[in-house]
């Protein structure tokens, strides 16, 4: 299965690559610029034909590609030849000129944000199947005895929170988003509690990631779903439908009391009563397996699904890049929480490796439902990916598109040409800077996959 996940999430991340590198492709065939290359996957070519002046190639790792243009190291080569001026020769990429180069640089992030908007508006088009929880909440003081936000705000468990800063919220996603998003601040929160609607306002913290954090987990019944095939739960006779009483002697009145049931205990048999068609019963559930020290009892509870209505092209076009400009906004403020005191970059920051493998589990899981849901779950992700392959970027960091952006812009405003010196040292920072990036990035999924 690991296998499956990787090679799915290869494929993915070589789209939105691909599709990054065909912006740069088509506007600088449109402005003039020859290209001598254009690959499809990196490393030896395994498969090459010359059309015109553009060879295309397949590359041995069909992941990704490039656009190699004409010229592009022509700044290099002038720094290394002690020019002080660039003498760039017919149809190179510096003999275009510096709006042409700036849309260039551009037209891979604006590819890989056209691509989401595509993406978002077939999902929209066709309905977006949904699956989360009530917005109904447990607060975690309850289940390990500490102090939180939620708390010290007023809330209580079995709250269903119906409001966050003034925008309504229907499920437990809703609630995420919005707490995540605002931390470090007083966001003032409606609830239904008892039938009453009740006002409190909590104070967000900020977790290692960079999100903000209150302290609650969502409240989902203790209701036999369904149960994992061979399972505890199963073995032991639990059917669908089953309403679970207790645990292992405790009452169990919602699904996340595991936590408080079984902190600091492992027990090798847990006996569980529960309730079918009026009666009570009791089974003992064995071969228990804990994962992150909770048991694993083979049962699936009841989840919130459901599939928004398909909308008409104009209709799903217009969502779709609502969403896409929504995501894109959400990743910018994402990417601004990094930096927040108390961020553990460890935890928020992925390499390639671990995105590969989250798109692929991603995939994997919805094509273990169906067909749909598979397709459906990945092109979602992947709209994602290329957001924020788009963002990043754009970030002017040297090297990057949107560092060139920099470049050409201050020699279109200076009206005259770079010192090739002066450009190597900018990339040369740039280099230093997306190396040290990946080599953080890669640490992390070291990290990630280990378990450390």
């Amino acid at each position: 299965m690991i296998v499956v996940k990787v090679a799915l999430g290869i494929v993915g991340l070589g789209i939105v690559v691909l599709i990054h590198e065909l912006g740069h492709f088509i506007v600088a065939r449109l402005s003039g610029i020859e290209v001598e290359a254009f690959s499809i996957g990196w490393g030896k070519p395994v498969l090459r034909k010359k059309i015109g002046a553009v060879e295309y190639r397949l590359g041995m790792f069909p992941v990704g590609g490039y656009c190699k243009m004409k010229g592009e190291n022509d700044f290099q080569e002038a720094w290394e030849n002690s020019k002080n001026a660039l003498e760039p020769s017919r149809g190179s990429f510096f003999s275009a000129r510096p709006w042409q180069r700036i849309l260039v640089a551009f037209a891979g992030p604006f590819f890989n944000f056209v691509f989401a908007v595509f993406v978002l508006s077939a999902l929209w088009g066709r309905g977006i199947e949904i699956k989360t929880v009530e917005n109904k909440i447990v607060l975690l003081a309850d289940l390990d005895g500490r102090s939180y936000p939620s708390d010290q705000g007023g809330l209580q468990t079995g709250d269903r929170i119906i409001e966050i800063k003034g925008r309504e919220i229907h499920n437990y996603r809703d609630i995420q988003e919005n707490i995540a998003l605002n931390p470090d601040q007083d966001l003032p929160v409606t609830v239904l509690r008892n039938g009453a609607t009740v006002t409190a306002v909590v104070h967000p913290g900020l977790d290692k990631t960079g999100a903000g954090k209150i302290g609650v987990y969502y409240w989902a019944d203790p209701i036999v779903r369904a149960l994992e095939p061979g399972g505890p739960a199963e073995k032991a006779g639990l059917m669908p439908g089953d309403r679970i009483l207790r645990v292992d002697g405790e009452d169990f009145p919602y699904t996340v009391a595991l936590h408080r049931i079984f902190k600091d205990r492992r027990p090798a048999e847990i006996p569980v009563e529960y309730r079918r068609n009026g009666a009570v019963n009791t089974v003992t559930l064995s071969g228990v397996e804990y994962l992150q020290d909770l048991p694993n009892l083979g049962i699936e509870y009841p989840v919130v699904q459901y599939k928004t209505p398909a909308l008409s092209p104009p209709r799903a076009f217009a969502k779709g890049g609502a969403e896409a400009l929504k995501i894109f906004a959400v990743s910018a403020k994402s990417l601004g929480l990094l930096f927040k005191k108390g961020v553990d970059l460890t935890e928020s920051v992925s390499g390639p490796a671990r995105i590969t493998y989250m798109l692929g589990d991603i995939a994997a899981e919805g094509f273990e439902e169906s067909v749909g849901t598979g397709f459906s779950s990945a092109l979602n992700f992947l709209a994602l990916i290329s957001i924020a392959l788009c963002l990043m970027n754009l970030l002017p960091v040297p090297i990057l598109d949107g560092g060139l952006i920099v470049l050409f812009l201050v020699e279109l405003i200076r009206r005259r040409p770079l010192n090739p010196r002066a450009v190597s040292a900018f990339q040369t920072i740039g280099m230093v800077i997306i190396v040290g990036l990946m080599i953080f990035g890669i640490f992390n999924d070291i990290l990630f996959f280990t378990g450390q």
